[in-house]
This record gives C-alpha cells, structure tokens and sequence, in this order.
C-alpha cells in the first residue's frame, strides 16, 4: 500500500536556479527543518556526482543517515529519488518513500511541484501512518519551499 503527498509553489526565479538549489548539498538542509515527528535534515553527503543511480547520504536531526538514489536526472525540469533507511518510528509504518520534482518555467518564475509517494510496511500502517505523512510530512514539505524562496527573495533574485 501507497501513500502520496503533494506539495505545489511558485518561487520567482529560473527554474534553472531552483533545481541547483534542490540538488545543493550544502544549502539545501537548511531549507528542510522538519514538523513534529518528521526530523529536519542537518547534513547531505553526495557520494558521486549526480546522475541516474548515485546516492547521497541524508543526515536528519534524529542522527539517522538515510540513503537518496537517484532514479530520474533531468536538469533543470526535474528531479526524483528514492530514500531508504528510515528509522522507527516512522520505519514501522514506512518501507521507502519515492520523491519527484517538477521545475515548470512559468513565464520568469518556477513553478515547483514535488510529490512523496511512500510505501507502507503493511496496510494496517494506514491509519497511523496516513495522517502523519499528510498532516507533518506535506507540512514540513511545504516550509521547505517557503525557505527556498526566500533564499532568492534574500538575494534579489526573485
């Protein structure tokens, strides 16, 4: 069983530049920080130049390291990974989760979407899990965005 959440914005800039900001190792943890039981990134660790296959290792705040592999490399349109190597909680309710992310041009700026689709452990992870990724996942999904605007509205580059 599948979980999906979605998030969706226009950040006032090329989408050439939000793409090289998603894939910023050492700026884009910052922009993640996380919401209730979904722990912020503190750390990203490229282990090859990215491309279709290579990993990166994902620090989060509660001292896990998990995993990125590329799946889909398409700069600056779009962007997708697979992340593996949850800690419990949220590994008793999810398996794996399935990032993608999509930088539309819309006329001078960017319109962002990026969706989560997340494999359960089992269907009777639902209930629980269900709300978490919707409510505290989708929210802190959505902050991240919101932080990456304003890095370019901080630079004048919106």
């Amino acid at each position: 069983m599948r979980i999906e959440v979605c998030v969706e914005r226009t950040i006032d800039t090329a989408p050439a530049a939000v793409f090289a900001l998603a894939l910023d190792a050492k700026r884009f943890p910052a922009t993640f920080n996380g919401c209730g039981p979904i722990p912020a990134l503190r750390r990203i660790t490229p282990l090859a130049p990215p491309a279709i296959g290579s990993t990166r290792e994902v620090e989060s705040s509660d001292d896990s390291v998990l995993i990125e592999r590329i799946t889909l490399f398409d700069p600056p349109h779009r962007h997708a990974y697979t992340l593996s190597g949850l800690r419990p909680p949220l590994a008793w309710l999810v398996n794996t989760g399935a990032a993608d992310w999509i930088f539309a041009a819309a006329g001078s700026a960017t319109r962002v979407t990026w969706r989560y689709a997340f494999d359960l452990t089992t269907p009777l992870a639902w209930p629980v899990a269900s709300p978490l990724l919707h409510i505290f996942m989708r929210t802190a999904m959505r902050r991240c965005l919101d932080a990456m605007a304003r890095i370019f509205e901080a630079n004048g580059t919106a």
